[in-house]
């Protein structure tokens, strides 16, 4: 049995598990397996800070135990979380397979968050897996969920990375890590479907009101809650799916399972950002029919959604036929609210104050020109604040002045000033991403011992916005390769 540290709010960590009074199908209670020589290699100082954690006692060795799961603290009831899912489209029961949920931490401004670890041993729904983690995938949810937290993105967010000093064996032997997570909480649409499916309209019916009590409080006492429900979280979706467009994002595994119903993003497995803009990049290694490519996510986001819609029918009316309404009727408007979400955000990074009727076309055609010319989506947009008066310093092709002379002229049609406008394309392009080539020499560094490399990538992503030289290396485009760029899951 795993130790339980008998220190009460130790290091500021105030637990308390409201999961687990949802019907016990939900949940597996299960303790993290204990690995054998745990060292903290990441741990996030300013997350900590903000959740109200003592970060002296967590950086120490008692730190080092609770992060490897070898020590649990007082407060906790350790589970790992079933759910289902829709996998490249095919329905499976999942479920944690080397994720544990310690608990719930209650912040001091009374917020709550779920604190998990991930790659903690092997639990009731590993099916044959070992439940370990490599360090490689481990940094890389930590380097780009924290990047996508300073892109102001919504995001699971990283703690802590600790290596177990045991090894684990994927295509080759690998160092052992464990990723502690935090999450506003781990409640997915696959979540909803296995309720659905397992438990039937009153599981669905407890999940829901619990989903709801935790994220949607403002929705207790309407006509329809269940409605106004579904209602928000498409919003959400619609909203992060645009967030995730605006910068070049790709998730890589939209399963249904990997879907968080509170609106963040979850899961970094074959993640990565686009270099050259192109609607149909992939990256992901088991992706081979693009079901999840960049242009793809909009119309497999809505598709995910209407998953989460089949679930709540029986809950929506009494009337079948007013439920599939009430349904359709949310689902339609998935794509209106995604594009006026996206618009508004390109419109930011164009230096548009206002909308106008050709903004649309405006955001498009820029778009279009970056495809047909195999364009850095990022250095473009970043540069554009620098070419208001000299394009050729971004490309001499005429599509491109030809866009830019319509640019110009918009621009000076609103009443903000030039400089007004730079100011906010400057704050709403960053000047780096997580660029693929910059993450795999950190992370093939990093499993030679080096950390150095990481490190800085952290340092210089936490403040994606800024313009200074340390930044420079890591705006550059990656390297001519003969080899198509690959991500993998990691698991």
């Amino acid at each position: 049995m795993t130790d339980r540290s008998k220190q009460k709010n130790w290091a500021g960590l105030n637990f308390n598990n409201s999961y687990v009074q949802l019907p016990s199908a939900f949940f597996s209670r299960q303790s993290p397996s204990k690995v054998r020589d745990p060292h903290i290699v990441l741990f996030n100082q300013p997350l900590a800070s903000s959740l109200g954690l003592d970060s002296n006692a967590l950086m120490s060795t008692q730190g080092e135990e609770v992060f490897s799961g070898n020590k649990i603290p007082e407060g906790t009831d350790p589970i790992a979380q079933a759910y289902a899912g829709h996998q490249f489209g095919h329905f499976n029961i999942l479920g944690d397979g080397r994720a544990i949920l310690l608990g719930e931490h209650i912040t001091p401004d009374k917020m709550r968050v779920d604190i998990q670890l991930k790659g903690a041993g092997a639990t009731a729904y590993s099916r044959r897996g070992d439940g370990r983690a490599a360090l490689g995938p481990m940094l890389r949810e930590y380097i780009i969920s924290e990047a996508m937290h300073a892109l102001n993105i919504p995001s699971t967010r990283s703690l802590a990375v600790v290596t177990t000093g045991e090894p684990v064996y994927r295509e080759r032997t690998l160092p052992g890590a464990i990723l502690t997570r935090v999450a506003a909480s781990h409640i997915r649409v696959g979540t909803f479907q296995y309720a659905s499916s397992s438990l039937g309209v009153e599981g669905v019916r407890s999940l829901a009101d619990y989903t709801i009590n935790r994220h949607f409080a403002d929705l207790e006492g309407t006509e329809n809650k269940y409605s106004a429900f579904l209602d928000a979280v498409i919003d959400r979706q619609s909203k992060l799916i645009a967030q995730w467009m605006s910068v070049g994002f790709i998730h890589g595994v939209m399963n249904t399972d990997n879907m968080s119903i509170c609106g963040e993003t979850i899961d970094y497995g074959p993640c990565a950002f686009m270099d050259n803009y192109d609607q149909a990049t992939v990256f992901s290694s088991i992706d081979q029919l693009g079901r999840y490519a960049f242009g793809n996510q909009p119309h497999m986001g809505q598709w995910n959604l209407a998953r989460f819609a089949e679930t709540l029918l029986p809950l929506l009316s009494q009337h079948s036929n007013l439920s599939i309404q009430i349904a359709e009727d949310a689902l339609h408007g998935f794509s209106i609210k995604l594009k006026r979400h996206w618009l508004s955000i390109m419109g930011r990074k164009l230096g548009l104050f206002n909308e106008q009727s050709g903004d649309l076309s405006l955001v498009e055609d820029l778009l279009s020109v970056m495809q047909n010319y195999q364009m850095d989506y990022t250095n473009t947009l970043r540069k554009l604040a620098n070419i208001v008066e000299n394009p050729e310093s971004i490309s001499n092709q005429t599509d491109f002045i030809q866009w830019h002379q319509r640019w110009h002229q918009r621009l000076q049609s609103q009443a903000e000033s030039i400089e007004s406008a730079i100011e906010l394309m400057q704050s709403n392009n960053p000047s780096v991403i997580a660029r693929n080539h910059q993450v795999e020499s950190a992370l093939a560094a990093a499993e030679q011992g080096d950390l150095s490399l990481t490190a800085e990538l952290i340092e210089v992503l936490s403040q994606p916005y800024d313009e200074n030289p340390k930044n420079k290396p890591y705006q550059a485009a990656p390297p001519a390769s003969s080899e198509p760029y690959k991500t993998f899951c990691g698991t």
